[in-house]
């Protein structure tokens, strides 16, 4: 049985912005931060709308295949927006 070695670096492109690398070359494209990120590679795209902190996420993976539905970052972009309303009225 062998062992598979991975390797993995993320670059900062600029605020917000990263490019994932791997052994085999770019693996995708990440923009955003704490709160919501972004990331799209070569089979599909994936939003992450997280509480910072509370170590709490929500995340949801739409491939290429089937672009049809509803758009991901919209729906990241109203769980973000729900979750500072959220915070407002309890903090």
């Amino acid at each position: 049985m062998g062992m598979g070695f991975r390797f993995r670096k993320s670059i900062k492109i600029a605020p917000g912005v990263r490019l994932n690398l791997s052994k085999r070359g770019v693996s995708s494209v990440s923009v955003g931060g704490k709160g919501l990120t972004y990331n799209i590679n070569k089979k599909g795209s994936r939003t992450t709308v997280g509480l910072p902190g509370t170590g709490m996420s929500h995340s949801s993976y739409q491939s290429h295949k089937d672009a049809s539905g509803p758009n991901p970052v919209l729906i990241g972009i109203a769980l973000v927006f729900l979750a500072v309303v959220l915070i407002a009225i309890f903090s």
